[in-house]
């Protein structure tokens, strides 16, 4: 089951009391104080791990509870510590506050992780009290309580590139040619409700992983179609491919449509907009694509592809095009990432004049 937005309620432990104790024992006359401190409650931590692919796992439990610390005893004994819960998510995954709809992490990175919810800390035994003039101290703490919040786990999926068009448009079927994915695949719209992904080999050293996006319609950027569930995984991707269908089976217009994506996008999200994105019409081996192609660069002024998912046509070409346009904008995010990281001085980047 594939799971991508879930809302649970999160309570770390509550730490365990001090003891307040003297030690008794024959022979020992004004033992003194020698009570324990209790043990810190345990956290809740969430980590991103890879080889999880979904939510599922949040679907039935609501409630994440860590176990709270124990109690101090005298002989100075503390109390143990309580493990942390552990809650383990796909990278990817960012977590919202449900009442303050503030971003807490974003765990786009393998081993990525954050603490969701805090244990309470062990309280202090009356030993901790005792000085020069308190000689037999009566004080001790209770523990402190373990934070509780209400965190939204909302999952966008990474890939390098993301299909995107009107349903039918084609894009499980060119996912399912070019990687070893199989997504459902039928003659009616909205056949993908989730995206899924594949692994395209270019060669022996050269990969990238495409999404298939599920199908997009108009009003999609205020929640027509489930626009928003759709929308936020695309998010993630570094390039994109525009998908238009020359015939699409209700009739409407193939330029058109292209305009309505685009226009989507924009409202959507302008950065997603000015992604780098490739165009190429779906289904070639019908009648009049050739057309609609020329049509689309005309319109665009840009280059469009043209190839067919039965015959294989124009894949290959399709295929390398796009790995060289992922190269080029993962060449620009680690030139923007080691500017980012160039030291400042005085406000300036080193080097530059102030």
């Amino acid at each position: 089951m594939f799971v991508d937005r879930v809302t649970v309620d999160v309570e770390a432990g509550r730490g365990g009391d001090g003891c307040m104790s003297f030690r008794r024992e024959k022979y020992v006359p004004r033992g003194g104080p020698d009570g324990g401190d209790g043990g810190d409650g345990g956290s809740v931590i969430v980590i991103a791990e890879p080889g999880v692919d979904s939510l599922a796992e949040l679907v039935h439990r609501k409630h994440w509870r860590a176990k709270s610390g124990a109690h101090g005893q005298g002989s100075k004994c503390h109390g143990r510590k309580a493990e942390d819960l552990i809650i383990r998510v796909p990278p990817g995954t960012v977590l919202i506050d449900a009442e303050g709809g503030f971003v807490l992490k974003d765990l786009s990175e393998p081993g990525a992780q954050v603490y969701a919810a805090r244990g309470g800390a062990g309280g202090r035994g009356n030993t901790r009290f005792k000085s020069a003039t308190n000689q037999a101290p009566r004080e001790h703490t209770a523990g402190g309580i373990g934070e509780k919040r209400r965190i939204t786990f909302e999952l966008k999926v990474i890939a390098d590139v993301g299909l995107l068009g009107k349903p039918n448009a084609g894009k499980s079927t060119l996912l399912s040619r070019v990687s070893r994915a199989r997504p459902e695949i039928a003659d009616y719209p909205f056949t993908t409700k989730i995206p899924n992904l594949g692994i395209v080999q270019i060669d022996m050293d050269r990969t990238m992983v495409i999404a298939d996006i599920p199908g997009l319609i108009e009003g999609a950027h205020a929640g027509a179609g489930l626009g928003h569930e759709f929308l936020r995984h695309v998010e993630r991707t570094r390039v994109l491919i525009h998908l238009v269908e020359p015939s699409p089976m209700d009739g409407t217009d193939p330029i058109e449509n292209y305009r309505t994506i685009r226009a989507e996008l924009q409202q959507y999200d302008v950065d997603l907009a000015d992604r780098p994105e490739l165009i190429a019409v779906s289904k070639g081996e019908l009648p009049g694509a050739e057309e609609v192609r020329e049509k689309l660069a005309a319109e665009t002024g840009r280059e469009v592809f043209l190839f067919s998912s039965v015959t294989g046509e124009g894949l290959n070409s399709l295929m390398q095009r796009t790995y060289a346009v992922l190269s080029e904008a993962r060449a620009a995010e680690r030139e923007r990432q080691a500017e980012l990281a160039r030291p400042r001085v005085g406000g300036a980047l080193e080097g530059e004049s102030v």
